[in-house]
């Protein structure tokens, strides 16, 4: 099911076990590259730098907004402010977006899934 790129890694949600070397555990798995957790699933994730995140990148997101609450982006070890268009993109789609380094994203989640909140989190892989 992981080998094929519209199939999830895991199709729930799934606390982040561990991160860093380029990847991250969760669910006694491991992934090289970023991660899009979202509410039903785990997804790879192809972005690198904050840079790229945009629309098109989060895709998934803008389609399950419905189900999502709250966006965590994990921007890796840089710091990284959203560009207005994109917050506003999602504050029409009634999800807040808050960013932060991929350490404190991965807290941040890992909270919000323990209290059963409709959380998604966009995380950037950190060497």
């Amino acid at each position: 099911m992981a080998g094929h790129p519209d199939a999830p890694h895991l199709p729930r949600s799934a606390p982040i076990e561990a991160y860093g070397k380029g990847g991250f555990v969760f669910d006694t798995m491991s992934h090289k590259g970023s991660l899009l957790c979202l509410p039903d699933a785990i997804w790879a994730w192809p972005v690198t730098r904050p840079e790229d995140i945009d629309r098109a990148s989060l895709a998934r997101v803008f389609t399950g907004a419905s189900g999502i609450d709250s966006l965590i982006i994990g921007t890796g070890i840089s710091v990284w402010l959203p560009p207005n268009d994109l917050r506003e993109a999602l504050r029409r789609v009634h999800v807040g977006i808050d960013a932060m380094q991929t350490g404190a994203a991965i807290r941040t989640y890992n909270i919000m899934i323990g209290e059963r909140r409709r959380v998604a989190a966009a995380l950037i892989a950190v060497p």
